[in-house]
């Protein structure tokens, strides 16, 4: 070992940088993990809402979560929080970017609330399953990223697995398709907004508030309307805004302090969750048809993860 090796333990920095490190190290990982599992457990959530219907849950939700992150942005005004939504209000192109991007959220939402309603929560988690590998094709076909070699095998296997279940199904499965494109999407074009995770999703959901107002105003109308009537979950409506925001924030802190390879296996805990959910939970049916496309949506998945991992060791071995 030469005199320059015996010295690269960076005796230089002070131990107070060391422990702040690894405290925001910490708490990164303990956002980002209370961030998926409650992603993962939310179907409990919905499922205890009960006859609500799905439209009046994402209505609530857009709502919830608006007055939320408005009272978020008020206590954030020492950083301009209603200032930055403001600028960002200014500026049509980025509006419009931001309402197509509200668009695909609120969509999401209420497929996945009413594939749990369904008892098709084993689908809508195989969608979350092949979300990263959707966003690695969608790198590829708009941003002209280039696939890797383990990445292209990946892509191929999960694509084996949605055929598989075409084949056996005799249709598209849309329900895992619609959710991870639409997800996918919605990162790939909020990757172009420059806009803070807190003003960027009060926007989109301040962008269908008048949506959702009139939908709810209507099922009033029509004495349909779930919050008010008396039902025994109704009370339970308004924590929709708190399972959206936080699950968000507290994700954007654990993107912040962990490395992208963490966060990436991270990710998984979340339909992870919603496959047991599915099957010890809420017995949906699980037979030897769907365990061959969810196997080689997992091994599309394992083959993902050892290529991330190798390549954040590498980045490692060149910033040395």
């Amino acid at each position: 070992m030469s005199r320059f090796q015996t010295r690269a333990p960076t005796a230089a920095l002070p131990a107070s940088a060391v422990e702040g490190d690894t405290r925001a190290v910490r708490q990164g990982m303990f956002a980002a993990l209370a961030a998926f599992v409650t992603w993962g457990l939310a179907p409990l959530y919905f499922r205890a809402l009960g006859s609500v219907p799905p439209f009046e849950i994402v209505a609530h939700r857009v709502l919830w979560s608006a007055l939320l992150l408005a009272l978020m942005l008020a206590t954030l005004r020492f950083t301009g929080g209603f200032e930055r939504v403001g600028a960002v209000l200014r500026q049509p192109r980025l509006l419009a970017l931001l309402a197509l991007t509200s668009l695909l959220t609120s969509s999401n939402w209420l497929v996945f609330i009413w594939a749990i309603d369904a008892g098709r929560l084993l689908e809508a988690s195989l969608g979350y399953f092949i979300n990263p590998l959707v966003s690695v094709a969608l790198g590829a076909i708009f941003l002209g990223e280039r696939l890797r070699p383990l990445q292209a095998a990946a892509v191929g296997i999960a694509c084996a697995g949605v055929a598989w279940r075409v084949w056996q199904l005799g249709s598209l499965p849309w329900i895992p398709l619609f959710l991870a494109g639409t997800f996918g999407l919605y990162g790939l074009l909020r990757k172009r907004a420059p806009v803070d995770a807190v003003g960027g999703l009060f926007i989109e959901t301040l962008v269908v508030a008048p949506l959702a107002l009139a939908w709810l105003l209507w099922l009033h109308a029509q004495g349909s309307l779930a919050f008010g009537s008396g039902n025994p979950a109704e009370w339970l409506l308004p924590l929709t805004g708190v399972i959206t925001a936080i699950p968000l924030m507290l994700f954007a802190v654990g993107a912040r302090r962990l490395p992208l390879a963490t966060v990436g296996f991270l990710q998984y805990i979340a339909p992870s969750l919603n496959f047991l959910v599915a099957v010890l939970l809420f017995r949906e049916p699980f037979d030897t048809t769907q365990l061959v496309g969810f196997a080689l949506i997992w091994l599309a998945l394992a083959v993902y993860s050892a290529d991330m991992v190798r390549a954040g060791r590498r980045t490692a071995r060149r910033a040395r």
